[in-house]
């Protein structure tokens, strides 16, 4: 096999003191370096900085030259590596790790790296930690720059998680290393240099985790699948990890966001009429931390839905049609589950003809909740809700 021509080198703040000699051979022999200017001023070398914003088409234009890509620590673990490879073949490349700024801060904290959660914020919003916050849990986050320490405390106040203990580790293995321990007050006032990492030791109370969060978590305009019916529906829509989802006549966007914090790598497409409905779904994905994973689509869905990359699973939370049924089942693959919840006759009597083609699950779910009767207290029935459910 031909030699790669491109190596990616872990570089932390030691310098050229912590590459191995395979390393620095690469580097001494490269025609052309790239880097940012820290990690090239840290390497002693003359190369192209990269752009702004990040784009792998410079390295790629040099593809036939010995290219050297230098990147932080571990390039495969929030590094640059893990951005570049989608575009690289096998025997292109080759890649010189050193020690994560993770594992750098494991060690100089105590804490048991397989225990910790390790989150690459420098490049991601804070709300991906919304659903890792919990009592007694160690989170590692890389941060964008010394002002993200700050925008962290204010953030872990916000979740109620302000007596948290902040470890604030600069220049991690370098000689300009410094740590300090603060709570998330402390840190909005107090002035921090890049290259940054913080360990968060959690105090305060995490999100739940059963099926079926409190609707009030969710911003929403009285339409959204209630509490007990959303638990159901996701027991119905068996979530796994990796799939793909559509959220039919979205809403609030309630389903397709915990079907997202349920199944890690899961993607979602939620389809959406009304204007003010998706804006406001696409902020609840955002607070969640899932808007990565969670795409919106505008329009009628009988529009949309041809459009969309096949999927695992779709769920319809109401509003459906014959037309709309029909153009689902034509391009739902098999094995493919679908879950529908009527409320209207309409609807309920389109979910019967459906089942009985079809076959599957019906189900019809009536709730009643207690409430004030005058001095006493008294059932207050909800609308029944009816459920089918079927693969494909």
């Amino acid at each position: 096999m031909a030699e790669p021509w491109l190596t990616i080198i872990g570089l932390n703040e030691d310098g050229l003191g912590g590459l191995t000699l395979a390393s620095r051979a690469a580097l001494t022999s490269a025609e052309i370096v790239f880097g940012s200017p820290r990690h090239l001023a840290l390497a002693g070398v003359r190369g192209r900085e990269w752009g702004i914003p990040f784009s792998i088409e410079p390295v790629l234009a040099e593809r036939g030259r010995q290219v050297v890509v230098l990147a932080s620590g571990d390039p495969f673990w929030h590094g640059a590596g893990g951005s570049m490879i989608n575009r690289l073949q096998p025997g292109e490349w080759r890649s010189f790790p050193v020690p994560s700024t993770f594992a750098l801060a494991a060690n100089r904290l105590g804490w048991r790296l397989e225990e910790t959660i390790c989150l690459g914020l420098h490049a991601a919003p804070l709300q991906r930690l919304r659903m890792v916050l919990a009592q007694g849990q160690k989170v590692i986050c890389l941060l964008r720059d010394g002002a993200a320490v700050g925008e962290l405390g204010t953030y872990l106040q916000a979740e109620n998680f302000g007596g948290s203990t902040l470890h604030v580790m600069e220049s991690l293995g370098g000689t300009r290393a410094n740590y300090s321990k603060i709570t998330p007050q402390e840190a909005k006032t107090s002035s921090f240099s890049a290259p940054v990492a913080v360990g968060v030791d959690c105090v305060g109370r995490g999100m739940p985790r059963a099926s079926g969060l409190p609707d009030d978590l969710f911003e929403h305009d009285g339409q959204i699948t209630k509490r007990p019916i959303r638990a159901l529906t996701l027991s119905a829509l068996a979530p796994r990890a990796g799939e793909v989802m559509w959220d039919i006549g979205a809403g609030s966007g309630s389903v397709s966001i915990e079907v997202l914090l349920a199944a890690p790598g899961a993607v979602a497409h939620a389809v959406e009429a009304d204007t003010m409905r998706a804006v406001r779904a696409l902020g609840n994905a955002q607070t969640f931390g899932v808007s990565h994973r969670w795409h919106l689509h505008q329009g009628a869905a009988v529009d949309v839905v041809a459009g969309l990359p096949r999927p695992d699973l779709v769920f319809v939370g109401g509003g459906a049609s014959e037309e709309l049924v029909r153009a689902i089942w034509r391009l739902l693959p098999q094995g493919a589950r679908l879950v529908m919840n009527g409320v209207t006759l309409e609807t309920e009597a389109l979910l019967y003809a459906w089942h009985g083609a079809k076959g599957g699950q019906l189900l019809r779910i009536d709730l009643a909740e207690a409430g004030a009767l005058g001095s006493r207290r008294g059932w207050e029935a909800s609308r029944p809700v009816v459920q089918w459910s079927v693969a494909k």
